[in-house]
């Protein structure tokens, strides 16, 4: 185990919860307090959509078709700003094939990688983990939930449970 002062965190927001979700929208939080998002434009093919996760993300697939960059253009931002870096994400298990699903459509490779958070994370940090960041939550009181939001949150969530069990 070890420690990483500051990692860059990744989120992904999807269409749905299942296997036929898609992302739209990516959200980074990098180590030098710069945050990236990007609304993701739906493929053709992409056409699963989900009421619920609609009113999770408050972004209906209109806003979407209007805001959305094409998937080529966001992996494209994604592989310039961190290629070569580690990413974690808090829900890498559906994080990551959402990404997957996105270099593919893009057909391009992802430069950067994404590991679960628990690889950095303590047993300490993990304990007070949840507390900490419905502490976190109610102090940043983000109107609107944002991927970049979420990933900031949790950067700072890192962050602060490691300085509470820093021993």
């Amino acid at each position: 185990m070890y420690h990483i002062n500051n990692p860059f965190i990744i989120d992904v927001e999807a269409s749905g919860f299942g296997s036929k979700s898609y992302p739209i929208e990516i959200g980074v939080a990098l180590n030098d307090g710069q945050k990236f998002c990007s609304l993701i434009s739906p493929e053709p093919d992409w056409t699963y959509w989900d009421n619920k996760a609609e009113k999770i993300h408050n972004l209906s697939r209109d806003i979407l078709n209007v805001y959305g960059k094409p998937v080529h253009e966001v992996v494209d931002q994604l592989n310039a700003t961190l290629a070569g870096m580690t990413l974690f994400s808090d829900g890498w298990v559906v994080d990551k094939p959402w990404l997957t699903t996105l270099f593919h459509a893009a057909g391009r490779p992802m430069k950067f990688s994404v590991s679960p958070l628990e690889m950095i994370l303590t047993e300490k940090q993990m304990s007070i983990w949840h507390e900490t960041k419905d502490q976190i939550t109610k102090q940043v009181n983000l109107t609107r939930h944002r991927a970049s939001n979420d990933a900031l949150i949790i950067q700072m969530t890192y962050n602060q449970t490691l300085k509470a069990t820093n021993d």
